[in-house]
């Protein structure tokens, strides 16, 4: 009597397929930051996986990059309350403006890319930074009251501030003037503050 064939999984192991994304995130982050068009063909032998997973992943040029921007500031949203978890609100807050600064400026090639994407007639739209604002105001918060920093500094006047960061040539060494910059702003925040 033969036997039962058994059935072969016909899609990844959801850690397969999870890794598999991550890996072509990261390819095509540092692709894509070094030039706009890069082929996405290249992006896919880059990560090691197939024309067909590349597109299952991510359908067109599009997907991709806004993929890429989301992921980014999902990360560095995700740090803050890791961050609280670990340290004084205070130094929760300074440690995650770098981590926000190590995004933008690491990142800034890829506003060419982001630029094309959204630009074109009828394509989608830029995504929000909502998820940096929801951690911003979640860090303030805490330091409001710790009493660390000064009375009434809402999530748009600190995103107001750090807007001096797109300033910065990220092409040059931008780490020692970043860093004196968000000491600045630090410093700013804290004046004031009732607890100190």
């Amino acid at each position: 009597m033969p036997q039962p064939k058994k059935d072969k999984p016909d899609t990844p192991l959801r850690s397969d397929a999870q890794r598999n994304r991550e890996r072509i995130l990261a390819v095509a982050t540092e692709e894509l930051t070094h030039c706009a068009n890069a082929p996405l063909s290249a992006i896919a032998k880059k990560a090691g996986v197939g024309q067909g997973t590349f597109y299952r992943n991510f359908p067109n040029r599009e997907a991709l990059v806004l993929e890429i921007y989301r992921y980014g500031m999902q990360q560095v949203a995700e740090a803050a309350p890791e961050m609280l978890a670990t340290g004084e609100p205070d130094l929760a807050l300074r440690q995650w403006m770098d981590r926000l600064a190590e995004f933008a400026m690491t990142k800034a090639g890829l506003a060419d890319a982001i630029r094309l994407v959204t630009s074109a007639p009828g394509a989608p739209e830029k995504p929000r930074p909502t998820p940096l604002e929801d951690a911003a105001e979640l860090l303030l918060r805490a330091n409001h009251e710790a009493g660390t920093i000064r009375p009434g500094v809402t999530g748009d006047d600190f995103f107001l501030v750090l807007g001096g960061l797109w300033l910065i040539d990220p092409g040059e060494n931008w780490q020692p003037r970043v860093t004196r910059f968000l000491d600045l702003v630090m410093d700013g925040l804290r004046a004031g503050a009732p607890g100190r």
